[in-house]
């Protein structure tokens, strides 16, 4: 059958709907570029915050409509929509024809082909996930870019944070098959390797003996000594000088740490279950620019969070203006009555969290700019990795992560510049988040 696959939310899912892609071109079925081509419809859902929820539902009508109008036969939802609200999704979304939540993917080649499942709504416990291996089929997303899921699941207790109940407790993958999907990457054209999981620096804990992620890191920059290797969503607490140290010991490890600390009032950190405070957070960014001064910090904030005061707000700020992150996101508090937070006390109003992230972000530009006018006249390597809207090559430097961060534009970039070579070029111009160079 012929099938579209639609991803929303973050690297992770991106992984997931591979996976999906790659089991069911095994099976036989053929992937569709375009939904209105398509016999099998598939969304692979996020529903971290409302928003997320909210997209995915508006997606999920928008694409039903193929099944009026074109050639679809079968709408599919998959993911963490349907994980974390079970049986409800059936009754707000008739249009759709089964559900899977997050411990079934595997099953999605007998879900369209409508063996062995029974049922609209197909929600095994979220550890029963199976975690992929050197055999899991894998349709690689086209680019220079490859993410590798490490782990499933977290072992943290965030007050905030669903993702324990949508994919279960931490579930370390083996090094070497992580090292190994890695080389299998690369030699499909990866340029970079981004090693992703919900906790990723909390890799091998559940492990006995405990794994540590430095050691996981090394091996893999080992692995693939001509990519770039970068990781996400790493943990404050787990910023070891271990780490740190072998960071700095490989050449094509990527001196970029992303490390969401998601405040830094002491009192809210405390509310939010972190298990630090704002001073454990200081003297860990003084430990990162001691062993690379160089590196570049990625950061997330959570604005609104019940409790938060004024004062607290200004402590967030003052933490800001301190650090002088690199790059910094920042997020309104969603609330919902399956998280922890929603039982304390002194909920913050919407309009008033949403002008706190205005701020943060308004605050966060000028910090970038800033920063970004300083490496005017530096030089630097860039990851091509496309063809901009208006003719220019882009790409992304060593401390730009993909996705999430700014972009490099080339100017006169030369014939050896193309998507998937890594270049040298000197910044000429800066802009809050993105550059601008020419080849050198």
């Amino acid at each position: 059958m012929r099938i579209y696959l639609s991803t929303l939310g973050c690297a992770r899912n991106q992984v997931d709907s591979e996976v999906m892609s790659g089991r069911l071109s095994a099976a036989g079925h053929e992937m569709a570029g375009l939904a209105e081509n398509a016999e099998v419809i598939i969304v692979n859902t996020c529903a971290f915050i409302e928003s997320a929820a909210d997209e995915a539902i508006e997606q999920i009508l928008e694409l039903a409509e193929y099944k009026r109008l074109g050639a679809c036969q079968k709408l599919i939802v998959a993911g963490c929509l349907p994980q974390r609200y079970g049986e409800q999704t059936t009754e707000a979304l008739p249009e759709v024809d089964l559900f899977l939540g997050t411990g079934a993917y595997d099953r999605i080649a007998d879900a369209v082909e409508d063996t062995k499942v029974a049922g609209k709504c197909i929600i095994p416990p979220p550890e029963q996930t199976t975690l992929a291996g050197p055999d899991t089929p894998r349709t690689r997303t086209p680019g220079p870019v490859a993410y590798v899921k490490i782990m499933e699941g977290c072992g943290r207790h965030c007050t905030y944070c669903i993702i324990p109940a949508l994919r279960g407790p931490l579930r370390s993958r083996p090094a070497a098959d992580i090292a190994g999907e890695a080389r299998c990457l690369a030699g499909q054209g990866a340029a970079e390797i981004v090693l992703v999981g919900q906790d990723t620096t909390s890799w091998g804990l559940d492990q006995n003996p405990p794994g540590r992620f430095a050691d996981l890191l090394a091996q893999v920059a080992q692995a693939v000594p001509d990519c770039w290797v970068r990781f996400l969503y790493g943990h404050p607490d787990q910023i070891h000088d271990r780490l740190l140290d072998t960071m700095a010991a490989y050449p094509n490890i990527c001196r970029y740490l992303d490390v969401p600390i998601q405040h830094a009032s002491g009192r809210i950190l405390k509310r939010m279950g972190r298990g630090h405070d704002s001073k454990a957070l200081a003297t860990m960014v003084d430990r990162i620019r001691s062993a690379m001064p160089d590196a570049a910090l990625r950061t997330t904030v959570l604005v609104g969070f019940p409790g938060e005061t004024d004062d607290d707000f200004a402590q967030l700020l003052e933490f800001m203006e301190k650090v002088a992150f690199d790059h910094l996101g920042a997020f309104v508090y969603s609330d919902a009555e399956d998280l922890p937070s929603h039982r304390l006390d002194g909920h913050v109003c919407a309009q008033i969290a949403q002008d706190r992230h205005d701020v943060v972000m308004m605050r966060q530009a000028d910090i970038s700019l800033a920063k970004n006018r300083k490496k005017i006249g530096q030089c630097t390597d860039v990851l091509v990795e496309g063809r901009a809207e208006d003719g220019r090559l882009f790409g992304r430097t060593r401390f730009q992560a993909p996705e999430v961060d700014g972009v490099t534009f080339i100017d006169n970039p030369g014939k050896s510049a193309v998507p998937g070579r890594i270049i040298k070029i000197r910044i000429t111009d800066a802009e809050e988040y993105d550059l601008t160079g020419v080849a050198i």
